[in-house]
């Protein structure tokens, strides 16, 4: 049982990096795109397109970024294909989706730190000078608030220990074997089709920012072309998941009255003890 527990020390590791990588995720993604100061690129004269193609101080920054992406698409892919989960299983057994979470975080982390952003290049568009400077920065910010506001909230509706690697390592060391096997076949089915659960907010991220710059474009040209992929939900899908959504808000409801029916009973007897 000790060394059973000891399983858990590498999986609570891969969380709190992975959470960390989030936090960071959120820096690069919103905060400095959106933010003055905060590597968010400047307004600068204007710059013909077929000058600025042929510009190494262009070509090579766009290149560093393709590959950046291209190596996390590839981590992030290969390693969900069933003959690497097999391979990944056997060396690490339950630790399989912690070690899965812990490789996709750091190619998230060698994106983030090696990026090169593009300084030299055309603005698609720039919402950064008179009299947009204000308040489309605002706007921006205000809708990346709420797309992060929604990934988490749909990260914690679908089981975030799971997702994590967390909770396949607790019910091992209670011997209650793998937790999707519990799972009903429509979650099953579900969770094939939905690689990426919040498509839509990742989409607003991207692509909502005061100025668009070329490194920016290949980003979240990349990145949507890759979400599209792995998003196939089809109606049945759609069905079961507004019923969980319907089961959870009932269940917080009933939560609440039942908290409402026991201080509107102890509220006065409490009152008087106290």
């Amino acid at each position: 049982m000790a060394a059973q527990l000891l399983l858990l020390v590498p999986a609570l590791g891969s969380f709190l990096f992975t959470f960390g990588t989030g936090v960071e995720l959120i820096r690069f993604a919103s905060l400095r795109a959106v933010l003055p100061g905060g590597g968010r690129p400047e307004a600068t004269s204007p710059v013909e397109w077929g000058a600025a193609l042929r510009d190494p101080r262009v070509l090579r920054p766009l290149a560093v970024d393709l590959g950046l992406v291209v190596l996390f698409v590839l981590q992030h892919s290969l390693m969900a294909t069933a003959l690497v989960k097999r391979w990944t299983t056997s060396c690490f057994g339950v630790l399989q989706r912690s070690f899965y979470v812990f490789c996709t975080a750091l190619a998230l982390q060698l994106l983030m730190r090696y990026w090169q952003p593009v300084r030299h290049g055309p603005l698609l568009w720039n919402a950064c000078t008179e009299p947009w400077d204000t308040w489309v920065p605002l706007i921006c910010f205000i809708l990346h608030f709420i797309a992060w506001l929604v990934i988490f909230s749909v990260i914690l509706i679908f089981d975030y220990a799971e997702l994590m690697g967390v909770k396949q390592v607790y019910y091992h060391c209670l011997g209650m074997g793998d937790p999707l096997a519990l799972k009903s076949v429509r979650a099953v089915r579900l969770y094939s089709h939905l690689r990426h659960p919040v498509y839509l907010e990742f989409l607003l991220v991207l692509w909502a920012v005061p100025c668009l710059a070329l490194d920016r474009l290949l980003l979240a040209g990349l990145f949507t072309a890759y979400l599209s992929c792995g998003h196939s939900l089809d109606q049945q899908d759609y069905l079961y998941l507004r019923a969980q959504l319907d089961k959870k808000f009932l269940v917080f409801s009933r939560e609440e009255a039942a908290y409402g029916d026991l201080l509107a009973r102890n509220g006065p007897a409490l009152g008087k003890e106290s």
